[in-house]
């Protein structure tokens, strides 16, 4: 069983890399074939949440992603309504993590298809968020927990699944309660079709696979158990491979897209991300998936990311790509900004606190 699980793992990686650059080549952003961060981020703009012109555009890949796992945990009656587990935490944990995500400029899943192009800075931020994940292991180890689950009301878990036909139906539909990017990151974009069919593939093979960016490095360090890395290694050898063949892959710390190339706070951003995708039990990719199997608290974290990055527009968090003097390697502009350098600060400061409490709790619930 271990063994079949491994290799769905891997063949989850597989595609998810190859659907990656094929989503890039047919008109997504470079190196952002696939980012749970930023596609969330565009989705909040259109929705009108942030006001930021050139990063609003409903995504499909974020509706696939979520309608592949749902319908494929309805067809194999893993579809169970359940939550409860400190939900307003999971929502701050969410809020925190997309801070994280937008000072790196990515999530994890976006990291690893940046690091199969050739950008160092994704490499280097990998230091960051292996970092983020080991101490957060750590507080696991010790106890940490955010508390049990309880079934729910079916309808209850259905809710977020269902809002995502909504959402294709307004854009489908060109509702005007959305607005569109007409440049920028926000304006590039794959077929509509064929964004959805991917996702839908992708969402329906995570859910089976269970792979987590997070949760690779996770069961590495307390298990020693790499059946869940191999998806991230499977991404990074197929993503390599598709962008040497296209001749997309650029080895270097410059003139990568949508990328600065700050190193500590490249590091400090997916610390961030690590730390708290462990205490909330899967990265980003992974709470959509468990969000179509019925899973309330992670559809709750999913808000939370969305009303993060949404904050990190609106209060100036998010950093720039990096801008150049024309024909040189000399940044010009782009990168952190100094409210996104404070709450960087003050968001790892966040998740010690949050991961002490949670496991003095759980150790004066075992003392009992």
């Amino acid at each position: 069983m271990k063994k079949k699980n491994t290799w769905m793992v891997a063949l989850t990686g597989v595609v998810l890399g190859a659907a990656g650059i094929l989503l890039m080549l047919k008109g997504n952003p470079g190196n952002m074939g696939f980012c749970i961060a930023c596609f969330l981020r565009d989705t909040a703009g259109a929705l009108k949440l942030h006001q930021a012109p050139v990063v609003q555009y409903v995504r499909p890949e974020i509706i696939g992603l979520i309608l592949g796992s749902f319908l494929l945990s309805l067809g194999t009656r893993e579809y169970k309504a359940r939550g409860g587990s400190s939900p307003l935490t999971r929502f701050v944990l969410g809020f925190i993590v997309m801070v994280g995500a937008l000072v790196f400029l990515g999530c994890p899943l976006r990291m690893v298809l940046r690091m199969a192009a050739g950008d160092l800075n994704a490499w280097i931020g990998l230091i960051g968020f292996v970092a983020g994940v080991a101490i957060g292991t750590v507080f696991i180890s010790k106890g940490f927990s955010l508390g049990r689950t309880y079934n729910l009301n079916q309808v209850e878990g259905s809710i977020l699944p269902i809002f995502q036909i909504v959402l294709l139906a307004m854009v489908a539909s060109s509702s005007a309660l959305l607005v569109f990017s007409e440049k920028g990151p926000g304006s590039m974009h794959a077929p509509i079709v064929l964004s959805l069919v991917l996702a839908l593939v992708v969402g329906a093979l995570a859910q089976r696979s269970r792979i987590c960016q997070a949760g690779g490095f996770r069961d590495l360090f307390m298990l020693k158990d790499m059946h869940l890395l191999w998806g991230n290694v499977a991404i990074v050898v197929v993503g390599m491979i598709y962008s040497l063949i296209v001749n997309k892959f650029n080895l270097s710390l410059y003139h990568q897209p949508v990328a600065h190339s700050q190193w500590l706070w490249n590091i400090l951003g997916l610390l961030i991300v690590g730390f708290g995708s462990v205490l909330l039990g899967g990265c980003p990719m992974r709470q959509l998936v468990l969000t179509g199997t019925g899973n309330v608290d992670s559809a709750i974290t999913v808000i939370g990311f969305v009303v993060g990055a949404a904050f990190c527009h609106n209060l100036g968090l998010a950093s720039g790509a990096d801008t150049y003097q024309e024909g040189t390697d000399i940044v010009t502009g782009g990168g952190t900004t100094p409210n996104g350098r404070i709450a960087t600060i003050i968001c790892i400061v966040l998740l010690f606190i949050i991961a002490a409490v949670y496991t003095k709790k759980q150790k004066k619930a075992v003392g009992r």
